[in-house]
């Protein structure tokens, strides 16, 4: 019953009511003071409480509780308590020694980190994984096959380094790579940044007799030299970007995919998404067009369709709209029937062999002049060196090309390690992705990443390890060596309608822009920012003012903070937001500030601003009407002084009776002093308004201490240090207390790095939590009224 008695209304109805057989049990309950107060009053009884009690009584009981008593904890008197651990700081010859230092089971921690089959393959189980592994790398190598091929008109390069980038990458990656689902491979978005580059380099009007050892002389010798250019360039181009990749593993660079936020990589890919078609246009309708790469390349494209829409080749266009119907109908039966279909059905080698056998059986090539992929050599082509002059030209593209390439396939890999319990290394797939396209580009490979089409393919078919991986690689070597030249009279067409319908899934990605303006403006301003700058800038150029535009809106976060005060919630140690909960109370005389972010130079003075705003006191602002004040002050007093001077004056020069006469004159008109007072600082006073004598004169009276919640605070630097500072002097100067709660360590550290603390502002006033800050505060103004009291 003590703690009610602290209520004086209450305490005084327990002390006046009747005698009441109240159960002991009443008390041991917590109930609110207002509830007990209704009891006295006899607004209710005890059985209606004891009703209530029994119902809850379960629930209370169920209840964690817990109950501390400790001292008030301030960082002087807690670290005064805490004895620290003993670090010895290793010297950095000592780093390099312990790094350096070599032994047999650091020798294999090594290896197998370098080489996780050699982690996985020796406990394969063989019954259990092989069957599923063998259907899965069938289902994927099947659907690998045809995308080779249409992926490699994106890069610019003839069909067949579409196959030769299906196989090297894929079977490097089963030795190097740690995710056991994903499929790499070509991808429509490197594949159409690769082409970008090589058309760049190599315009379409541009005859290259650098690999000839005779002039070029007819339209088949111009494309091969044409193609060959363009082949060393994405080769080159896979080199570059594989050393990159390869570098930034081993520097543990992994952690470089998170600036590639999802919003700007589902606005860039959807943005990829719209190049991919609109290149794919022209070969659906089977013109005749130049291919353009940089800003507007978009528009340049569709303008040169829509000019040749006339020449437009009917029988490609048949073919083409066929197969983009047969290939959604076979998306959809997989879609709708995917528990029931013991594998997906695989309706691109479907078309493909469809197309084929029509294309060779009507001799689509000479009857209708229909393009068909052409010689497709037999066997593998012997490795050469990438032409590193090109280096300079693409640096800045392979850059992008491996950030991106690795984005996508470790942000696929961390799907499916999620889903089925396993981890992956970040570090050790750019290393993996590096080995796959740096050494791949000796073989004539342009740059891979993960397909997430083949991905889910092969994750839904049974897929278990990385055997299924090199299982699909097999199948495109068994192509490329014996049966690549069945697959000569292919229709082009065909493989643009392949690369269109599998833009489906991106195309999907258009439903994001409702979704984020419901959920985050900010993300949605991301994925507007990169798909426009990707679409109209070029995938280079767009993705890096992506990216700098997604660096602007965690600056914009930084400077925009939540500003809050803090109140109690009755009876526990917990304060919340005072203007989101009805029942969360201010301390009388003590506010509480939070701000959701650290405390930096971009926003170091809105910080300052809100905290004025938030508690409504502005040193300066009352710093400056006391000195106008004074100064008004000062004004009247010399004032009259002056007026002093003149009446004795008068008073010396004039007759006794006359003087009696003046002076009282005087005293009526030029209001001399009244009992030591002038009646026109008086009124000077009653001229000031009233919104000046409330915010100016003084601060508020009903706030003596400031609280600043650090919590949501991760670092501070010098010029945060200096406001915070700044902060206290300033608050101090009108009689204001600041203590700063629930600092973190580094926090402290950095704080103590930069000279913070010194005899004005010690480690007194920081405090554990926020409630030491409260109750250290309510000590310090029953002190203080205490001493005012007494004198």
């Amino acid at each position: 019953m003590s703690c009610f008695s602290q209520d004086p209304e209450l305490h005084h109805l327990m002390v006046t009511a009747p005698r009441l057989h109240v159960p002991d049990q009443f008390f041991l309950v917590c109930f609110s003071v207002e509830s007990v107060k209704l009891f006295f009053r006899g607004s209710c009884s005890v059985r209606s409480i004891m009703e209530h009690v029994q119902e809850h009584e379960v629930s209370l009981e169920q209840t964690p509780r817990y109950c501390v008593e400790r001292p008030i904890y301030n960082e002087e008197l807690l670290q005064g308590h805490l004895h620290r651990q003993e670090r010895t700081p290793q010297t950095l010859r000592q780093k390099i020694a312990h790094s350096c230092r070599c032994s047999s089971k650091k020798a294999k921690s090594h290896l197998y980190r370098c080489l996780p089959i050699l982690n996985w393959l020796p406990r394969y189980p063989v019954k259990e994984y092989l069957l599923g592994d063998i259907i899965s790398g069938i289902s994927t190598g099947v659907m690998q096959l045809p995308q080779g091929l249409a992926y490699a008109l994106l890069a610019a390069v003839p069909p067949v380094f579409g196959l030769y980038s299906s196989f090297y990458p894929v079977f490097l990656y089963t030795f190097f790579g740690t995710s056991k689902h994903i499929s790499i491979g070509t991808f429509a978005v490197i594949s159409m940044m690769v082409g970008g580059v090589a058309v760049r380099q190599v315009p379409d009007e541009v005859i290259s007799v650098g690999y000839n050892s005779t002039n070029v002389t007819d339209s088949l010798e111009y494309f091969d030299a044409r193609n060959m250019k363009r082949v060393q360039v994405a080769v080159t181009l896979a080199f570059l970007s594989g050393i990159i990749q390869l570098c930034l593993g081993l520097l543990r660079f992994g952690f470089v995919a998170i600036y590639l936020t999802e919003p700007l990589v589902r606005g860039f890919t959807t943005a990829a998404a719209v190049h991919v078609f609109t290149s794919q246009l022209k070969y659906l309708l089977g013109i005749k067009t130049s291919r353009y790469s940089g800003p507007l390349s978009v528009v340049y494209s569709i303008a040169a369709v829509l000019s040749k829409i006339t020449t437009t080749n009917i029988a490609a266009l048949i073919v083409g709209l066929t197969c983009i119907v047969l290939l959604l109908i076979g998306k959809e039966i997989n879609l709708r029937f995917k528990k029931k279909l013991p594998v997906p059905i695989p309706m691109e080698i479907i078309v493909v062999i469809i197309g084929t056998g029509v294309s060779a059986g009507m001799n689509l090539s000479e009857s209708y002049r229909v393009d068909v992929v052409g010689n497709i050599p037999q066997g593998l082509r012997a490795p050469a060196v990438p032409d590193i002059q090109l280096i300079p030209a693409i640096f800045v593209d392979a850059i992008a090309i491996a950030i991106v390439g690795f984005s996508m396939a470790v942000s696929m890999a961390k799907i499916f390690a999620l889903k089925h319990g396993y981890t992956i290394d970040g570090n050790q797939e750019l290393i993996a992705l590096g080995i796959c396209n740096s050494v791949g580009s000796f073989f004539q490979s342009f740059s891979v990443t993960c397909s997430m089409s083949r991905s889910l393919v092969q994750e839904s078919t049974g897929g278990k390890t990385q055997i299924a991986g090199a299982l699909s690689s097999v199948m495109v070597l068994l192509v490329i060596v014996a049966i690549g030249y069945l697959f000569e009279p292919l229709p082009q067409t065909v493989l643009a309608a392949i690369v269109m319908v599998n833009l489906k899934g991106m195309f999907k990605q258009f439903g994001d822009v409702a979704h984020f303006w419901r959920t985050s403006k900010i993300e949605l301003a991301i994925w507007v920012v990169a798909f426009v700058a990707s679409l109209f800038l070029g995938l280079d150029y767009g993705l890096l003012t992506a990216v700098a535009f997604a660096m602007i809106t965690v600056i914009y976060r930084t400077q925009r903070p939540q500003y809050r005060i803090l109140g109690q919630i009755p009876d526990t140690d917990i304060y919340c937001d005072v203007e989101e909960y009805k029942e969360v109370k201010e301390y009388p005389g003590i506010k509480i500030f939070q701000a959701n972010a650290s405390l930096y130079f971009a926003n170091s003075e809105s910080y300052t601003s809100a905290l004025k705003k938030k508690t409504g006191v502005d040193p300066c602002a009352v710093l400056a009407a006391r000195r106008k004040a004074q100064k008004r002050h000062a004004r009247e007093i010399k004032k009259a002084n002056a007026l002093r001077k003149k009446a004795v004056l008068k008073l010396v020069n004039s007759s006794t009776n006359d003087v009696e006469a003046s002076v009282k004159h005087e005293i009526a008109n030029d209001e001399l002093p009244v009992n030591g007072r002038f009646a026109s600082a008086d009124a000077s006073v009653q001229d000031m308004s009233p919104d000046e004598q409330e915010h100016f004169v003084e601060p508020k009276p009903n706030m003596h201490s400031l609280i600043l919640d650090f919590a949501p605070v991760n670092f501070v630097d010098s010029v945060g240090a200096k406001t915070l500072k700044s902060i206290i002097k300033e608050y101090k100067e009108v009689g204001v207390c600041v203590c700063i709660a629930s600092c973190s360590g580094p926090v402290m550290s950095e704080l103590t790095r930069l000279n913070f603390f010194d005899n004005a502002v010690t480690r007194e006033s920081l405090f554990h939590s926020i409630h030491d800050a409260v109750l250290a505060c309510q000590g310090k103004d029953r002190s203080a009224s205490q001493a005012a009291f007494d004198l």
